[in-house]
């Protein structure tokens, strides 16, 4: 598991269209279908498809920009993006003082980028979800391999609400998780698909943010956490009525 980040104890709904009943971040429509972006693909590279950084490497001139990103991962991974500077980055990129702010303008700008980078690699990570079931695992998956992007994705009071690309690939990672929704048959979800939806976010997203945090230690000990979500998913979503006409859980699904 990689390293887990400062002060992701609390788990932040900003920015995200309850509404709408999305298992994610989601507050337009948008196309399931979409192809990640070229973006996303750099940033699975840099990221080694497993943590939030990658090796660091030199930089060149038309790398600078991922530099500077690498760097803020690393800062916010130790120490949340609450403390994050452009002059510390640069610092620790080994750039000028001047090229955080010149790619990013400044820190909002900086944090609204990782944002979307965040929300494009967790699109990529739900695409070839099986069920509503595995995509749930795959969310549980991505906040732990990510956690430095996870805390700033559902940070909104940190970022740009209105940036394009953080809109964009926010949407996306929504349709993927609807669709998800969508798929499972109404006598298994209920007749409203949105709060289907919020149900099975609030599980996803509750559990990451506390096993992020360290609150599951104890109950989750050498467990795969993979493995306890399916489990829990299997008593949320697969009860039978009780004689009483109350739902008793029932064993998850093997």
């Amino acid at each position: 598991m990689a390293e887990t980040s400062k002060n992701t104890g609390t788990s932040r709904t900003g920015g995200t269209d309850e509404a709408d009943g999305t298992a994610t971040a989601a507050g337009a429509t948008g196309t399931a279908g979409t192809a990640p972006t070229a973006r996303a693909a750099r940033a699975a590279e840099t990221t080694g498809g497993s943590g939030d950084t990658g090796p660091q490497r030199p930089y060149h001139h038309g790398d600078l920009r991922r530099a500077i990103l690498r760097a803020a991962l690393d800062a916010i991974a130790a120490d949340g993006p609450s403390g994050l500077s452009l002059r510390d980055l640069a610092r620790r990129a080994g750039v000028s003082h001047a090229a955080p702010a010149h790619h990013f303008k400044d820190r909002t700008g900086l944090l609204t980028a990782i944002a979307a980078e965040g929300y494009e690699l967790l699109a990529a990570a739900l695409a070839d979800a099986d069920d509503l079931r595995d995509a749930g695992v795959r969310y549980v998956r991505f906040a732990r391999e990510h956690p430095a992007y996870f805390q700033v994705m559902f940070s909104p009071e940190l970022l740009r609400a209105n940036d394009l690309e953080l809109t964009t690939a926010r949407t996306l990672a929504g349709e993927r998780l609807r669709s998800a929704v969508s798929a499972v048959p109404q006598e298994g979800r209920g007749p409203d698909s949105r709060l289907a939806g919020v149900a099975a976010w609030s599980l996803a997203h509750g559990f990451a943010t506390l096993l992020l945090s360290h609150n599951l230690d104890g109950p989750v000990g050498e467990q795969d956490p993979d493995e306890v979500f399916r489990a829990l998913t299997g008593m949320l979503f697969q009860s039978r009525p009780r004689e009483d006409g109350a739902a008793s859980p029932q064993q998850p699904r093997s």
